[in-house]
């Protein structure tokens, strides 16, 4: 499965990495943890990683993405990391690079590169990478083995959703053989500030329920811009609000923002990423995202999650 990649990887001297916006553990763990791996398998290379800030997860050693001209893709591979669409991708200029390959968990969406190596057997991209270090024998530091362990943690819900396989935690032993303490690790997941948990509480109070037992929280752009947290936060970090629900199988989190309304999907029992793909998204079976033009759309795809859980009754 890696040859390819292997190969290209050899035979260019300046490597970029990318992963998506907005990036979540895995994509900052991916992206930290190969740029290392390259780093120390083929030192005489120049490895560099861009993408837009970590936020969230900037306690991932190494995570700050370099600053980098235009010129520097010229004669260079560009790696996309956890990705499953263009539009998805932090930094376009990859398209500027000679050569693209990507590593990828999610459903097939389109295809980016020339080289692809896409397997959804895999519950992170991190676990892909880790993967693709042990078949081809490459140098996995402490640094890397946390980064990608820390990826693996945060898309397997700590190894709680069903996308965790013995596979998953092969590759983990594998990782954790290099010794790096897992401590740390734990203390910046679970730890929060208090106005993260107030938050958390506000978003609580605004669940709502279709008649057929969807969760969904609705948050407008004016009220957004009253909370003191990023559009990640309010998005990506509040779907979590509804995952423990007694009854609920599907829950949605929409947020309006100055460039249309963010759609975090979630599951414990359908395939859900059909329905994201309907809307211009992707992602994986249970735990999908879109952009949708307006409240209008949002609420046609509340629908169509609506119509799911009635036609698998």
């Amino acid at each position: 499965m890696f040859e390819k990649l292997l190969e290209q990887i050899k035979k260019y001297d300046r490597i970029i990495i990318h992963r998506h916006n907005n990036p979540d553990g895995d994509a900052i763990g991916s992206q930290v943890g190969l740029k290392h791996i390259l780093k120390d398998s083929f030192p005489e290379k120049e490895i560099y990683t861009v993408g837009d800030a970590s936020k969230r997860y900037g306690f991932i050693e190494d995570s700050a993405t370099d600053n980098i001209p235009d010129e520097y893709y010229n004669g260079a591979l560009a790696i996309i990391l956890d990705t499953s669409a263009k539009a998805l991708i932090s930094d376009d200029r990859y398209t500027l690079a000679d050569m693209r390959a990507r590593i990828d968990h999610h459903i097939f969406c389109e295809k980016i590169a020339e080289v692809e190596v896409t397997d959804t057997s895999y519950e992170s991209c991190c676990s892909l990478i880790a993967e693709f270090a042990n078949e081809c024998g490459l140098t996995v530091s402490p640094l890397a083995a946390k980064a990608l362990y820390t990826g693996m943690i945060t898309d397997s819900g700590r190894f709680r959703y069903d996308s965790t396989t013995a596979q998953t935690f092969r590759l983990a032993s594998f990782l954790m053989e290099r010794k790096f303490s897992t401590n740390d690790i734990y203390a910046n997941l679970y730890a929060d500030d208090f106005k993260f948990i107030r938050l958390r509480a506000q978003f609580v109070l605004k669940i709502n329920f279709t008649e057929k037992n969807v969760a969904y929280i609705y948050t407008t752009l004016d009220e957004a811009k009253t909370y003191e947290a990023d559009t990640f936060t309010i998005s990506r970090g509040m779907v979590a609000t509804m995952s423990d629900i007694r009854g609920v199988d599907i829950w949605a989190n929409f947020t309006e923002t100055e460039n249309g309304v963010l759609c975090e999907i979630r599951s414990n029992k359908y395939n859900i990423n059909h329905i994201a793909t309907k809307y211009g998204g992707g992602g994986h079976a249970k735990a999908s995202g879109a952009t949708l033009r307006d409240r209008e759309e949002a609420m046609k795809l509340l629908e169509d999650l609506n119509k799911l859980t009635e036609d698998n009754i």
